[in-house]
């Protein structure tokens, strides 16, 4: 039943286990139901939902502890915690591992953290920039992943990854005043995006092909190329949105690189995808299809999210061989709790713990949205409401002692917003909006104060 146990058969291993797999208090694990292992993939997801509903700092720092004491020599960090067979590799969750820091760094803007894993994450950055070749790209020598299949070569999932480790890695670089590694690792980065583009991309589909041995075009490599910017452009990430949805079943997004598995996984990146290609309307309606299926489904527990699912919604996921294997409270399918908050209901952290933010709210269809969460410089918090002719209310509580914008869609209409600071700490911002032929783009105010604002539109009479 678990991965803790040989095997993918039921007898004769209980569901008990004893063991100790943290010297800690709390940590992050999968449900009851799987191995109860900490693995740095699913906190990919897992800490943005965290942060943006209980907020546990522990239960992700612990984490992170954790397998970064399982770190060997030449950098390599763990596909999993223990117990887990510390001589596996795989390449995207040796990355994971990275990614959690800069995860926990963004929500907290704690950087004596991030001063303590600074020697161990150039480490490990450096062990999988060792395996870029004559291509630019990085040459995966490991199949072992989230479970996908034809993992290998000149990987698109597994580069684009690399390519946002880099960004991260040098955006924590500029935080440390660290300029050691600031020239290599661009110039890393720079040979990927542009040898992922130059091999690896189908203009015609709108899609990046897994590797160039292959015309599989995987979920997971498309939407984390959109995830990293490793698009040239706009136009490049919206086409693979478009693409990506035209693939959808009645019970969600395939993975075509699983057996057209639906993974909420790597659903919830392409869910991300979506919207950082401005593809709000098909980020909803995937929502409704894939979790909205999820909590209706009289086979599920109606509260939680399961693992993974056949495209044809039968409860079997490819990777296994029996179905009561699959569990059905898992945390790393919980993307949309923290893109509804961060794109939808639109609280963006710009910079680290909110010092910095944008309110930028994308309702689509929706005519309400509200949403807040706190982190250690503050709490933030927002409501928007919508109307059919146009008119827009946004209000908006910030941390005071910060500094940010605020972005909306372009209305239908011609009209007056005006911009206020409900305790008087500034001067109004009054616009005079005019009707334009090109709605696609947002008005955006910069250089607000943070506290507690309102901000109106009506359409002219």
């Amino acid at each position: 039943i678990n991965s803790s146990v040989p095997g993918d058969t039921v007898a004769p291993w209980p569901w008990y286990n004893n063991l100790t797999i943290a010297n800690s208090s709390v940590v992050l694990v999968d449900g009851a139901k799987r191995d109860r292992l900490i693995w740095p993939g699913d906190m990919h997801v897992i800490t943005p939902s965290l942060f943006v509903s209980i907020s546990d700092d522990a239960a992700i720092t612990n984490s992170i502890d954790n397998l970064f004491s399982l770190q060997n020599a030449s950098g390599k960090l763990p596909y999993a915690g223990y117990p887990f067979k510390q001589d596996t590799y795989s390449a995207t969750y040796h990355l994971y591992n990275l990614i959690g820091v800069s995860d926990y760094y963004k929500f907290t803007d704690d950087l004596d953290y991030v001063k303590g894993k600074w020697d161990a994450w150039k480490l490990g950055l450096n062990f999988s920039l060792n395996f870029i070749d004559e291509t630019g790209l990085m040459n995966v020598t490991s199949p072992d992943d989230w479970l996908r299949f034809g993992q290998g070569g000149h990987n698109i999932e597994a580069n684009a990854i690399l390519y946002f480790t880099i960004n991260q890695g040098l955006d924590l670089a500029s935080a440390l005043n660290d300029s050691s590694i600031v020239t290599s690792w661009q110039n890393y980065a720079a040979g990927i995006k542009a040898a992922a583009n130059n091999l690896l991309w189908n203009e015609t589909a709108g899609l990046y092909h897994d590797n160039e041995t292959t015309t599989l075009m995987p979920q997971d490599g498309n939407s984390w190329a959109v995830l990293a910017n490793l698009t040239n452009n706009a136009t490049q990430a919206s086409s693979i949105s478009k693409s990506l949805a035209a693939r959808w079943g009645p019970y969600g997004a395939p993975a075509v690189e699983a057996d057209n598995a639906v993974s909420p996984f790597i659903g919830a990146f392409e869910l991300e995808a979506h919207l950082l290609a401005n593809n709000v309307s098909a980020a909803l309606e995937l929502m409704r299809l894939e979790w909205g299926f999820m909590l209706d489904d009289p086979r599920m527990t109606n509260s939680t999210f399961m693992e993974g699912y056949a495209f044809d919604g039968q409860t079997h996921y490819a990777p296994y061989t029996n179905d009561p294997r699959i569990s059905h409270a898992h945390g790393w399918s919980t993307g949309p709790t923290a893109f509804m908050t961060q794109y939808i209901a639109g609280i963006q952290l710009v910079s680290a713990g909110g010092r910095t933010w944008k309110i930028a709210p994308k309702l689509g269809d929706l005519k309400t949205a509200h949403a807040g969460f706190s982190t250690t410089v503050g709490s933030f918090e927002v409501f928007t409401n919508v109307t059919g002719n146009g008119d827009v209310s946004i209000d908006f509580s910030t941390p005071v002692g910060t500094t940010g914008g605020v972005a909306v869609p372009y209305p239908p209409c011609a009209g007056i917003m005006t911009i206020h600071e409900r305790n008087r700490r500034c001067k109004d911002v009054i616009l005079d909006v005019q009707a334009a032929e090109d709605q696609n783009g947002d008005i955006e105010v910069e250089g607000l104060i943070g506290g507690d604002w309102e901000l109106r539109f009506s359409c002219a009479k």
